[in-house]
């Protein structure tokens, strides 16, 4: 299976369910306390993030899909703070204040990346909120395109059953991360997500993988689920479908902290199934994104351009065609890696020998290349009414095909000097008996601190003599 990462922004995403606020301190510890036996941490960093539903909902935006957050809070410092978060991340919260109860809080003490300590500030909510929030949602659902329950057992999704009946009778696809033994309350979900723990309470312990296939299939078919995925830490996932189980290998390199990663998974799946993707493949994106969280410290979120990186490096897609937005963020992304992006531009409409051999050289000057293509108007400006031959879509498609070639983007102008501009590569390569000076956007490239190289062409290959002797000349 290719995977590749779809746009997001057309997809709406509403998460209904438990939010808190996530503190952390972070310090060095240098000595053992005179009081106790327990290190003693210099608080000298403090970072605050959405936790639980809100995290989600962050996770949602970051992935660049519109995000709405339903939620019950308390009536205090620690909701006002969400709030103001929620907003700077690009979430559209509904954070309804229940008197009498706290905003959950948990802070947690950080020292050389080890968490040493977390306090947890919480009590139940008062009756009647959680058919109040089922009320809002009742609301909130129609013309979204998936829903997010998580249950942090809280008490906010107490009427999930309700909310699951509204959400399908609105034609939104319900994904559910639970909690507790309870999972009847999700019956009717899209799919529901749980840990291996979380899926053992309820369906017991298993012998083997077959075993744990079967068990999962039964407890689809009883709770009449479309899918039930469930995550297995450093075994990956299992995806159980109509068809069978599906296995999906474990994608993290190196693993710092495991917070959150939950709530990445169903974000990411929502945002995938929001977005059209079959939840095969949604589930695949979900996995590769609990990947690369797992590598960040703290409740993180992961980005499109992070997913493409990642699906690139593992030989499972993430290269091709890709708009100029997209393009952006993909050359930055490789630029906080460290990464030499090199960029080069044509016409390309028969890809010949020379072709090939040039963009290889060209990638030889870095780490990425980056191929921008004239459309079709551009193109018949510059070499006449006859041409292009091949249309964009057919011409980007072949360079896309090419080893060589990372990212392959169009532009409209006669020259490239606006793309190039706007994507400063760090190497700019042209062919042919062009001096420096006369690249297009060779100037802003080298006033961003990058370099210009003028590669030669291979003598006696060219689109244009391939055309002539196709017509007879």
């Amino acid at each position: 299976m290719t995977l590749s990462v779809p746009t997001f922004d057309r997809a709406t995403v509403l998460v209904a369910g438990d939010v808190m606020l996530d503190r952390y301190w972070f310090g060095p510890t240098a000595r053992i306390s005179p009081e106790a036996p327990v290190p003693v941490v210099r608080v000298d960093e403090v970072e605050e993030r959405p936790g639980g539903a809100g995290n989600v909902a962050v996770n949602l935006a970051t992935l660049g899909a519109g995000s709405r957050l339903l939620s019950v809070t308390g009536d205090d410092e620690a909701a006002a703070r969400l709030r103001a978060l929620l907003a700077a991340a690009g979430v559209s919260a509904d954070l309804l204040a229940a008197a009498g109860a706290p905003t959950v809080t948990k802070l947690r003490v950080l020292s050389r990346n080890q968490q040493l300590l977390r306090l947890d500030f919480e009590q139940a909510l008062a009756a009647g909120a959680a058919d109040t929030l089922a009320d809002a949602f009742a609301e909130a659902v129609a013309g979204v395109d998936a829903v997010v329950l998580s249950d942090y057992g809280k008490g906010c999704v107490a009427s999930a059953r309700r909310m699951i009946e509204v959400a399908r009778a609105a034609g939104a696809p319900v994904l559910v991360d639970p909690k507790g033994a309870d999972f009847e309350r999700y019956r009717g979900a899209t799919v529901i997500t749980p840990n291996e723990a979380e899926f053992e309470a309820v369906a017991g312990p298993w012998r083997d993988d077959d075993d744990l296939a079967r068990r999962a299939q039964q407890l689809r078919c009883h709770l009449e689920l479309d899918y039930l995925l469930v995550t297995r830490s450093d075994r990956g996932m299992m995806l159980v479908g109509e068809d069978g189980p599906t296995w999906l290998p474990a994608e993290a390199r190196e693993v710092f902290d495991v917070t959150g990663a939950g709530d990445t998974v169903i974000a990411t799946a929502a945002a995938g199934l929001a977005a059209g993707l079959p939840m095969i493949e949604a589930a695949s994106l979900a996995n590769l994104a609990a990947g690369i969280v797992v590598g960040k410290l703290g409740v993180a979120a992961v980005t499109p351009a992070e997913l493409t990186h990642a699906l690139h490096t593992r030989g499972k897609g993430g290269r091709g065609l890709v708009g100029e937005d997209e393009a952006a963020s993909l050359v930055a992304e490789a630029r906080r890696r460290g990464e030499t992006v090199v960029m080069t531009n044509g016409c390309f409409d028969i890809l010949h020998a020379g072709h090939v051999a040039y963009l290889e050289e060209a990638k030889s000057l870095g780490d990425r290349l980056v191929v921008a293509v004239n459309d079709d108007a551009s193109v018949s400006r510059l070499k006449g009414a006859s041409r292009p031959l091949n249309p964009l879509e057919d011409r980007m498609a072949v360079l896309a095909g090419l080893a060589a070639v990372d990212w392959v983007v169009p532009f409209s102008e006669d020259t490239p000097a606006r793309i190039i501009g706007r994507l400063l590569p760090a190497v700019l390569v042209k062919g042919g008996d062009y001096r420096p000076d006369q690249i297009a956007g060779g100037d802003a490239v080298k006033a961003a601190g990058g370099e210009v190289r003028v590669l030669p062409f291979r003598e006696g290959r060219s689109t244009t003599r391939l055309i002539q002797r196709i017509r007879g000349g």
